[in-house]
């Protein structure tokens, strides 16, 4: 049986970020144990939900991992409003949905010393989603120590941002079907220092680039022209820069009639100037596909070379 407790505490957080709790019923971790699943919808638009899972045990009384829920239920509302809150671009240009996570994190069963999450990706062009990558996202022991619990709210943001980073270095390929694919997260991704994660190194130029491959894919392409979320701390996690620079870039994209503000300035949509890029987007994602998959070496296949 669900905790009772775990559920009405749930179920107070999620009223307070502009949630309701729709549905709620029991899981069951990878390795073995109870989970507690919350199908939670805005307020506002009962249409648009998404799943909470958390472990069974889950200690929603700590104060540090209160906050954390609250952090992560208040984004969740936010991105909640976006035509299609499983959605994301990569640096490269790739639409990837996000789906079939089984949280918490388990402990890996072929002795390493890691802990894992599966779930799975998928291209989404505005066609039939084919293409995907199954995932098995790792976590170092040393890298758990700056995690304040394995469980969903608290690492969704940085596993999304190690998928997409591992996406653009070509270390994932979108198959038809497939076996697992490893995306590692290790202390590289954290700055002890700065004590935050950092997936990506970007300037000025890349960020615009960015976000208006955010609005062309995410509101052209896949939410009909209505708005998507500008200000999203996992886009500015990803990359490694602010809300407000995020919020500039923007500003440049409006200018150049690239895009069109919501009365919550926080979102816009796309243009029909941006809309007319078509083309290059396309391009792009092409270019970017070849890139990820596969390439053999042609004198190899051909027995030229001693072996």
């Amino acid at each position: 049986m669900m905790s009772e407790v775990l559920a009405v505490q749930v179920e107070s957080a999620a009223k307070s970020a502009g949630l309701v709790v729709v549905s709620t019923e029991s899981g069951e971790k990878y390795s073995g144990g109870a989970t507690a699943k919350f199908t939670l919808a805005l307020a506002a638009d009962p249409k648009k939900t998404e799943l909470l899972e958390l472990s069974e045990g889950f200690e929603f009384g700590r104060a540090d991992l209160k906050e954390g829920v609250k952090a992560y239920l208040a984004e969740s509302a936010k991105r909640l409003k976006n035509p299609r809150p499983d959605c994301y671009v990569t640096l490269h240009g790739l639409p990837l949905s996000f789906d079939h996570f089984g949280w918490p994190f388990h402990e890996s069963t072929s002795g390493a010393d890691t802990s894992l999450v599966h779930g799975e990706v998928r291209l989404e062009d505005g066609g039939e989603a084919i293409l995907h990558a199954k995932i098995a996202a790792s976590m170092t022991v040393t890298f758990r120590d700056v995690v304040p619990a394995p469980e969903q709210p608290f690492a969704e943001g940085f596993i999304y941002n190690a998928v997409r980073k591992t996406m653009d270095q070509g270390q994932l390929e979108l198959v038809k079907s497939g076996n697992r694919q490893p995306v590692p997260l290790t202390t590289r991704y954290y700055s002890a220092r700065q004590q935050k994660f950092i997936f990506n190194d970007t300037n000025e130029q890349q960020r615009k680039d960015f976000l208006a491959s955010k609005l062309y894919w995410l509101s052209g392409v896949l939410g009909a022209g209505e708005p998507v979320w500008l200000l999203d701390p996992r886009d500015a996690q990803y990359l490694d820069t602010t809300l407000d620079e995020l919020r500039a870039a923007a500003g440049t994209l409006m200018a150049e009639g690239l895009l069109r503000l919501a009365p919550d300035t926080e979102y816009g949509s796309s243009t029909a100037r941006l809309t007319e890029r078509s083309e290059a987007y396309q391009e792009q994602l092409a270019h970017t596909l070849q890139a990820i998959k596969p390439a053999f070496n042609e004198e190899m296949r051909g027995g030229l070379t001693n072996m």
